[in-house]
């Protein structure tokens, strides 16, 4: 059975009780190759001494999750509200970070598809006007030397963060969008319940620029993932179809932990990360 494929990155939503800083020193500790930046956890003031922190500790930046990563409402990120002040926000990011993250993909969503915007529920309208920003925007991300990266949300995320839950919802998208710079976040906690997830993530194939791992139950709250290993996903197949498509980049733990008496942002950060990895490695192998 070959090795573990994939780099080891770790997202930091994911060691959430720890500063930037923190995040830095410890995943070089614990031997992580890679990191997903978060912009949340940047100082605006101290932007250029903190990605020149992440270029000298030797880890690779896998993926950046911008402040602002929807054209249009969501709960996480509610302000600013038009449409337009989303895109300039989601524009600065490119242009302040992208020099930091030469190659790395910005993971980006619709939105939702709300009274505000436009008639309510009308998820056509997003997806067509998705297609639009992100023709614009392609071009910026690759003169920036960086790509976009496209996630179909959970349905538990539908008219909160999202309008498309599928990988196919996805691709379809980025099929009309027809530009280098854009592919695809595949984040299994997100699509693991789809019919012929399989065979969606091979028509996915190189598209997929971003991989994501956690684990699920039922959530308790909107913030409810689980350590690898622990849940219900069948992370070995679906790490092994990921591979078949031809993805060989970064396996990333993104976790999200709040407002859950069981929160693992209570819990040793060390040991999350030891766990994921080992969990990882084992799923791979024990999968033939």
């Amino acid at each position: 059975m070959p090795s573990f494929p994939f780099r080891f990155g770790v997202n930091e939503f994911t060691t959430q009780p720890w500063t930037f800083e923190q995040d830095i020193e410890n995943y070089r500790a614990l031997g992580v190759d890679s990191i997903e930046i978060c912009e949340a956890k940047l100082d605006p003031n101290r932007i250029d001494e903190q990605m020149r922190m992440v270029q000298g500790s030797g880890l690779h930046i896998s993926a950046v999750q911008p402040k602002i990563r929807t054209f249009f409402a969501s709960r996480m990120a509610p302000e600013p509200k038009p449409t337009e002040a989303r895109i300039e926000a989601l524009t600065h990011s490119l242009k302040t970070l992208a020099p930091y993250a030469p190659g790395a993909p910005f993971v980006i969503n619709t939105g939702a598809p709300t009274a505000d915007d436009m008639a309510d529920g009308n998820m056509h309208a997003i997806m067509d006007q998705t297609i639009t920003h992100l023709r614009n925007l392609c071009p910026l991300a690759a003169d920036l030397g960086v790509t976009l990266a496209l996630e179909p949300l959970n349905p538990t995320s539908m008219n909160i963060e999202t309008a498309i839950w599928t990988v196919d919802q996805a691709m379809d998208i980025i099929d009309a969008v027809n530009h280098p710079a854009m592919g695809l976040c595949l984040d299994f906690w997100n699509i693991w319940q789809e019919d012929d997830i399989e065979a969606q993530i091979a028509r996915a194939a190189e598209k997929i620029t971003v991989l994501q791992v956690s684990d699920w139950r039922t959530p308790r709250s909107t913030m409810d993932r689980l350590i690898p290993g622990d849940g219900h996903i069948p992370l070995g197949h679906l790490l092994h179809a990921t591979a078949d498509a031809g993805f060989t980049g970064t396996c990333t733990v993104e976790i999200f932990s709040s407002n859950v008496p069981d929160s693992l942002y209570k819990k040793d950060p060390h040991e999350l990360i030891r766990q994921s990895r080992a969990a990882l490695e084992r799923a791979w192998n024990d999968t033939h």
